[in-house]
């Protein structure tokens, strides 16, 4: 696991070996890169199918033609057209390629996030076009991760919680007896509660809004993240006391009257921490808790794929990673909204109207 960094460098060359010479290093240069419309067309698809090996998102076969004159193809075992857009985060949106490339730069590499409100007015769209597509691009960032935490040799994870929520004294004082009535003010009793791994080997997190602080709720997670053996550094939350006995060699700091004990501390996860609420409170303000589990992996993207000494990212790269993980998935609006499947980008409703580009 220890060259992970190098395995992720590596995929960045491979995605941009096709532009590499005068591949974009600014925004700027971002944005007039991608402003000619063949040229971001030729792009996505080289992002979407590394070494020009087209297949049909629908029936996985690589038996098509290609309608140069509409920049679609058209499959002959489905007998189904299809564009770049299709089976990716893109689908359905009549956005063209140039604004959802400025998007995906933007969101990848501006460190405390863009607002939906400073995004519309760059591109030039609708407020809420550009909320779902932002909700469509922190989609793309999630991961999904195949192995756990502290590998085989069982290296050091630290594990922590934090609380988000707006503060009980900036709440209207009519609301405060009917919202809290019966309940502790403050915690998990009023605010939502994320969960946060970093293995500190490879520097990266991993985050996840749980229901609870319970005992059961916090060992779950961490059983089902980090490999057996490992170090858990973690604070003195009851929900931590007997990971001892599940084969973990666990050390606690008390936060009130310690924050660092040689090796044992949670220093690095509660950077992640001020990252995130820094993000939240200073751009995005507002975010209801049904959507906070996207917002957590906005953040852990940029922090799993920032620069360090032994992978020296930057923004082309972070961009191209980003740009690589579009295909196969998908975040309808009613999805994302939670009012249902009757929308037409249902299924159902077939494939819907000619995209442009």
């Amino acid at each position: 696991m220890g060259n992970f960094g190098n395995k992720t460098l590596d995929t960045h060359v491979r995605l941009m070996y096709y532009f590499y010479m005068d591949a974009p290093k600014t925004l700027q240069a971002a944005i007039a890169y991608f402003a000619d419309p063949q040229r971001a067309f030729e792009a996505a698809v080289n992002f979407r199918w590394p070494g020009g090996n087209v297949t049909c998102p629908r029936c996985g076969q690589a038996k098509n033609s290609f309608v140069r004159t509409r920049r679609i193809w058209f499959c002959y075992v489905c007998k189904k057209q299809f564009t770049v857009k299709v089976g990716t985060i893109m689908e359905d949106s009549p956005i063209g390629l140039d604004k959802w490339m400025t998007a995906f730069w933007m969101l990848a590499n501006c460190k405390n996030g863009i607002s939906s409100y400073e995004l519309a007015k760059t591109l030039g769209i609708r407020q809420n076009s550009a909320w779902f597509m932002l909700h469509r691009i922190r989609e793309a960032m999630k991961s999904s991760p195949d192995f756990q935490f502290g590998g085989n040799e069982g290296g050091p994870v630290e594990a922590d919680e934090t609380f988000v929520g707006g503060k009980i004294k900036n709440t209207h004082r009519k609301h405060v007896r009917s919202k809290y009535r019966g309940q502790p003010v403050g915690g998990s009793s009023t605010k939502a509660v994320v969960m946060g791994m970093l293995d500190r080997e490879l520097r990266q997190v991993r985050t996840k809004v749980i229901p609870n602080v319970k005992r059961d709720t916090l060992q779950n997670e961490i059983l089902a993240n980090v490999s057996k053996r490992s170090t858990a550094y973690a604070d003195d939350a009851i929900g931590h006391f007997d990971l001892a006995e599940k084969e973990f060699v666990h050390e606690t700091v008390n936060h009130l009257q310690e924050y660092v004990r040689g090796q044992v501390h949670t220093n690095g996860i509660e950077n992640f921490w001020s990252l995130f609420k820094r993000t939240l409170n200073g751009t995005y303000v507002a975010v209801e808790p049904f959507h906070l589990d996207r917002y957590a992996d906005e953040q852990a993207f940029r922090y799993n794929n920032r620069a360090t000494k032994d992978n020296p990212l930057n923004d082309t790269d972070r961009f191209a990673l980003l740009m690589s993980q579009v295909g196969g998935r998908r975040l309808t609006y009613a999805q994302l909204t939670g009012k249902g499947t009757h929308t037409l980008c249902h299924p159902e409703a077939g494939p819907g109207p000619e995209e442009p580009f």
